[in-house]
């Protein structure tokens, strides 16, 4: 159970030492909201950072294929399967 403070309580012990008050709920309040901004943040981030992951081993497959061809592998159909793999790790996850 919290204990609200009257407008007078809050006046005279807000203006005492010119340090501003907060109630049990206003607090509360404001603790919950930047809770919830700093849980949106770090979702937004992670998505981030998988999409960064998910590109990057992409581009390895990308390279790997890219070798094999320059090497002349290009006919045994491995290439393929890894441009299709580069490909599927792209999209594995919409943005």
């Amino acid at each position: 159970m919290t204990k609200e403070l009257s407008p007078l309580a809050r006046q005279l012990l807000g203006n005492a030492g010119h340090i501003e008050l907060f109630t049990q709920k206003e607090f509360d309040d404001a603790l919950a909201l930047a809770k919830a901004e700093i849980m949106q943040i770090a979702i937004e981030t992670t998505k981030k950072a998988l999409a960064i992951e998910r590109e990057e081993c992409a581009k390895i497959a990308d390279g790997i294929a890219q070798r094999m061809e320059d090497g002349g592998e290009g006919p045994t159909g491995y290439v393929e399967y890894l441009t299709e793999c580069a490909e599927a790790i792209r999209n594995r996850m919409k943005k």
